[in-house]
């Protein structure tokens, strides 16, 4: 079996990767993993990157309710080597950059960290999602980043569009119902009660 994209056959990602490819379509647990990728301690980062630099199909319990904490499913087989893949990760400092711009919420559907998901009835999860995706030629900067829950997060992945500007949104509730502005209105007063 070939070593994944993005990874060296001999690396904790590597490993990680040729396990979870014989492990297709079956549940594999954290402990597994970590296993496997002893003794590198970050084993949960190689996840990720396999996940959103590389494009595989990993799934989590954020993903699906079939799935508990600190299970993985890889759906189906990844993409093949020649998939574009990306190697930089996004500084922590650029992690809290956005997460502070955004106010902690998602900019998709207005949930915070720490509220329930009326969808999934589990306790939302912030990420950082790319306004213009990295498949497309999106980069890694602030600008090109947004908060988004793992609902949003999962449904944006290449479809999504620019956030709206101030201007647009504000001409949308100026010409929305009155029982539309008031329910903007009473989410703006929760949002930023006593800030």
């Amino acid at each position: 079996m070939p070593p994944e994209a993005g990874g060296q056959a001999g690396s904790a990602k590597g490993r990680i990767a040729d396990y979870l490819r014989a492990h297709v379509g079956e549940i594999v647990t954290a402990k597994e993993l970590q296993a496997v990728a002893e003794p590198v301690s970050e084993w949960a980062r190689r996840v990720r990157e396999l996940r959103d630099e590389d494009r595989w199909p990993i799934a989590t319990n954020h993903d699906t309710n079939a799935l508990k904490p600190g299970e993985y499913l890889l759906e189906h087989e990844p993409p093949k080597d020649g998939a574009r893949t990306f190697k930089r990760g996004i500084s922590q400092r650029v992690r809290a950059e956005v997460f502070d711009r955004d106010g902690s919420t998602c900019q998709m559907c207005g949930l915070a960290a720490g509220d329930t998901d009326p969808e999934t009835g589990r306790i939302v999860r912030l990420h950082l999602g790319h306004i213009v995706d990295k498949s497309l030629g999106g980069s890694d900067e602030a600008s090109n980043l947004r908060t988004l829950c793992s609902s949003c997060n999962q449904g944006a992945k290449n479809l999504t569009q620019q956030k709206p500007t101030a201007i647009w949104l504000l001409a949308q509730v100026r010409r929305a119902n009155l029982a539309d502005q008031r329910e903007v209105f009473d989410w703006l007063a929760k949002k930023f009660d006593g800030k």
